[in-house]
């Protein structure tokens, strides 16, 4: 869709307004909205000015001025608004220099495809990843000075199993039992008709969905799939789909939240990311007879993520609710071995189907607080670094990594358990990012700078479970 088409969309759908959308560092999507009348070729041409220091990771208050281009082929109705309104995905370029903005995760997607044909490996790497979410009831939270809590709650949630009433009146049962989600009938999943309104919204904005289904923990837990894309676009759905998840989740009087873990002991919520490479519309990672029909360069690849794996988890589980999810027990993907259809894995080659076109990896540690720009990316530089270095992931391991003896345990790495390490990880391991220029210098200090600081705001709380710990001290 060019410029010209998407003025012709707006048209068409009667659109009263237009939002302008762009993602802020931590992976939010940011807008604001001008009137129809306004989207003219000028608009695509010369672009809007917006306040970059008020956008967190961008500018500070001195160079604030900065500039949104839409980009007329991301032109997609909104499902949720009463007034009609057509939505464009935009990029950021500094009004002094007309360059793209470096600090754009948006842009650091479109440099890393970019390199990929650079290299002459590739000219197309496929992105599918997998998010997990709950809808939820009801949430609260707090900090004072004095006091800290949480509170989430469910009408599915088997916590509820003995309330006399609650969220639903009167108790109707059927909740499903503490990992035992996967893959119950109504009335046992109460979520059906939602999961599928949620699809339909997605459909409606272009966005291609496989399957939807409630996940293995209690309380909510949902996956919808969406059908693979290429890296750019991809990252673009991955904004479509959360958008789409909370606002049918508010409209049907609930919420959503894509926190890992916001449930104790019972599964976290990832977003197993599936890629591979192609050149020629022929896939690199298939080759038939080898180790689950994989190649040598697949075999790289999964050696430069697992390689790089600790400086990775900064961007792609970048919260410290991240380390509740990474830990062993709930299907967590913390141990850096690769092997075919075994979930204790970090990398897993699916094994559904023997076809070429199917053949892919599965890396089974990032989550949906990432930056779905910067996660790709970056998984995308680190198995470019193993094909460039010719990296062996070692042997695969067909066993059950959760359950191995200690004297086999020992020698199987694991991911690093805290957000803290992972940003040292980064700090210490980021040449293979910084290749073509995909990520800046500035960019990578501004994120560990950033993330640092949410390190602090947890470390320098005190913790509800302390007091049961230590107040008798």
């Amino acid at each position: 869709m060019n410029v010209k088409d998407a003025i012709k969309l707006a048209k068409e759908k009667e659109a009263k307004i237009v939002d302008l959308r762009f993602i802020d560092m931590p992976g939010l999507w940011q807008h604001f909205s001008i009137p129809v009348a306004d989207m003219t070729e000028e608009l695509f041409a010369e672009g809007i000015g917006f306040d970059g220091s008020s956008i967190r990771g961008f500018q500070t208050i001195d160079e604030s001025d900065m500039l949104l281009f839409p980009d007329p082929a991301s032109a997609q109705m909104d499902p949720f608004t009463k007034v009609p309104t057509l939505v464009l995905i935009c990029d950021v370029k500094d009004p002094v220099t007309g360059k793209d903005y470096s600090r754009d995760p948006r842009y650091v997607a479109r440099k890393a495809e970019a390199y990929l044909k650079g290299t002459g490996i590739a000219d197309t790497v496929y992105i599918g990843p997998e998010l997990e979410f709950f809808f939820l009831d009801s949430v609260r939270f707090d900090q004072t000075y004095n006091c800290g809590f949480y509170y989430v709650d469910s009408e599915a949630g088997f916590w509820n199993a003995g309330r006399d009433g609650g969220p639903e009146r009167p108790n109707l049962g059927y909740k499903p039992r503490y990992k035992q989600g996967y893959f119950p009938v109504p009335p046992m999943d109460h979520f059906q008709d939602i999961r599928s309104e949620m699809v339909l919204a997605l459909e409606s904005v272009g966005v291609k969905v496989e399957v939807h289904h409630h996940e293995v923990a209690t309380g909510g837990q949902t996956e919808v799939d969406m059908r693979f894309n290429t890296l750019t676009k991809m990252a673009d759905s991955v904004l479509w789909y959360k958008y789409c998840a909370k606002n049918t989740a508010r409209k049907n009087g609930k919420t959503a939240t894509f926190m890992p873990k916001p449930l104790f002991q019972d599964n976290g919520s990832g977003m197993h990311t599936h890629q591979s490479l192609w050149k020629n519309e022929r896939n690199l990672f298939y080759q038939k007879g080898g180790y689950a029909d994989i190649s040598e360069m697949c075999k790289w690849y999964i050696g430069g993520i697992l390689k790089h794996a600790p400086a990775l988890c900064a961007l792609i589980a970048p919260s410290t609710n991240s380390y509740r999810r990474l830990v062993p027990g709930y299907e967590a993907p913390i141990n850096l071995a690769y092997s075919q259809r075994n979930r204790s894995a970090a990398v897993r080659i699916p094994m559904y189907s023997d076809a070429e076109k199917a053949k892919r990896i599965e890396f089974r540690t990032p989550d949906p607080t990432c930056n779905p720009y910067l996660s790709f990316s970056a998984c995308l530089m680190a198995g470019l670094d193993g094909v460039a270095n010719k990296i062996d992931p070692g042997k695969p391991m067909d066993k059950d990594l959760y359950e191995l003896p200690p004297e086999e345990a020992k020698d199987i790495k694991q991911l690093p358990g805290s957000l803290d390490i992972v940003l040292d990880a980064l700090e210490q391991d980021h040449a293979f990012l910084r290749k073509g220029d995909v990520f800046t210098k500035d960019l990578i200090d501004t994120w560990i700078g950033y993330k640092r600081g949410e390190v602090d705001a947890i470390r320098l709380r005190p913790h509800p479970w302390e007091f049961a710990l230590y107040f008798d001290a």
